[in-house]
């Protein structure tokens, strides 16, 4: 498995593993970071399993496809989306809280079941 940068023309299937997580970002938004190359895809035999949308030092999305859950993937994604900042961050309900944690996020309570997290 590699991770890359997501084009522009695999937008529909970024947004289908996106939307099957039931994360709420819309699609122009994805296309925007495909142009930025901040849309990240891991791929494996030409099959996307999964997808990371940051801005910066901040993750707005991470998903993998259901099937190919715990196997690593979602962690790659994150540890590609850290190479080139200081500190990475995302904000996250708490049925997301032991992802983060097993990355090593110091995660604080912002509100009720909503938690951010930062890792250096």
């Amino acid at each position: 498995m590699r991770v890359r940068p997501a084009t522009v023309e695999e937008l529909p299937t970024v947004m289908t593993i996106l939307d099957g997580a039931m994360l709420e970002i819309d699609a122009a938004t994805v296309r925007e970071k495909c142009d930025t190359r901040e849309a990240l895809v891991a791929v494996e035999g030409g099959r996307l399993l999964g997808a990371l949308v940051r801005s910066g030092g901040h993750i707005d999305a991470v998903a993998v496809r259901r099937a190919r859950r715990g196997q690593g993937i979602g962690r790659t994604l994150v540890e590609a989306a850290s190479e080139d900042v200081d500190q990475i961050e995302a904000e996250f309900d708490a049925k997301n809280r032991p992802f983060y944690e097993k990355l090593n996020f110091d995660i604080e309570e912002l509100e009720e079941g909503r938690f951010r997290g930062v890792r250096r």
